[in-house]
């Protein structure tokens, strides 16, 4: 699926994260029984630490910090759209005793807004996309200024943390995970990235080869480029990565054949993979007002959410 912004203008900016207080490095996972798979097998990966969430912290409280840095940003937004890579992280704990239906429905996002004071707002919120959740909140995001007569932005917030006692690897794709929450604005003043256009494609199968990755995202990549009109040979180019499968990532640059670009896997060995809001971290390092560079984000969600966007930088920050 292509989704092309050409006829409206849309940005992406303000971009915040939190990680969990907690650092751990791979001997303090594997010692509190939260790794399944080895550290050695991690380490050649390119792991070493992980952030979770402490006894103090919740989910509600990693995101309050994100949201309202981006609140700052767009004091008025026209409302928010949320996502989860993980379908605990969608519901607070509530008393499994408690009769009144009303009582216990206590989703996440009407929680945080109502925090903020913010619960006259309308909000969406999804966790189907998984770890591809930047690319699909641009689309919905997107999608509410493209038809709408609004001229407010949208925040987007991401937050996921680990249930108790769950480890935070994968023992046969080798991923290591962070408690994570991000905020970013999508609207229409002109600042940080200009949305082009957006190709998302999804399979409910629950393996899928590597080779295959390889050249969905490469092909995936060169169609969204042609139907903009973009000649990636020539283009100062930035492309963004998840925090996994840094061999798949190295040929996926190398097949598109473009001496120029700036190849974009960061802090994986000290962060870990921060489920979509890797996206977030690394547009916002790696803006440096240079207007019209092109920057690729990569997305890629379990069993096979591929998703790949193109941003314009724009001069304000």
């Amino acid at each position: 699926m292509i989704l092309l912004y050409r006829n409206r203008p849309i940005f992406v900016y303000c971009f915040n994260h939190q990680l969990g207080s907690v650092h751990r490095d791979l001997a303090q996972l594997r010692t509190e029984k939260l790794l399944i798979g080895s550290v050695d097998a991690l380490s050649a990966i390119g792991y070493c630490h992980n952030f979770g969430v402490g006894r103090n912290e919740s989910l509600l409280s990693l995101a309050m910090n994100p949201v309202s840095l981006a609140l700052q940003g767009v004091p008025e937004p026209n409302g928010f759209v949320f996502q989860h890579c993980y379908a605990e992280s969608a519901v607070l704990h509530y008393d499994v005793n408690e009769t009144d239906i009303a009582a216990r429905n206590r989703y996440f996002p009407g929680e945080l807004m109502r925090n903020l004071k913010l619960d006259h707002l309308p909000y969406f919120c999804s966790f189907a996309s998984g770890c591809a959740g930047f690319i699909s909140l641009l689309g919905l995001a997107g999608g509410f200024l493209s038809g709408s007569a609004n001229e407010r932005a949208a925040i987007c917030v991401m937050a996921d943390c680990m249930p108790p006692g769950v480890p935070y690897d994968m023992l046969q794709e080798r991923i290591l995970g962070s408690d994570h929450s991000s905020a970013f604005a999508v609207g229409p003043e002109q600042r940080g990235y200009q949305l082009l256009g957006i190709n998302y494609y999804s399979t409910t199968r629950m393996k899928v080869p590597f080779v295959e990755i390889v050249k969905r995202t490469v092909q995936m990549i060169q169609e969204l480029a042609t139907n903009l009109g973009l000649d990636l040979a020539k283009s100062n180019i930035a492309i963004h990565y998840p925090n996994i499968f840094p061999e798949t990532w190295a040929m996926v640059t190398r097949y598109l054949r473009n001496p120029h670009i700036e190849h974009v896997l960061d802090g994986m060995f000290e962060r870990a993979h921060c489920m979509a809001t890797d996206s977030v971290i690394s547009l916002g390092k790696l803006h440096r007002s240079d207007r019209g560079r092109i920057h690729v984000v990569v997305n890629y969600g379990i069993g096979l959410h591929l998703g790949v966007c193109l941003l314009k930088e724009t001069d304000e920050s």
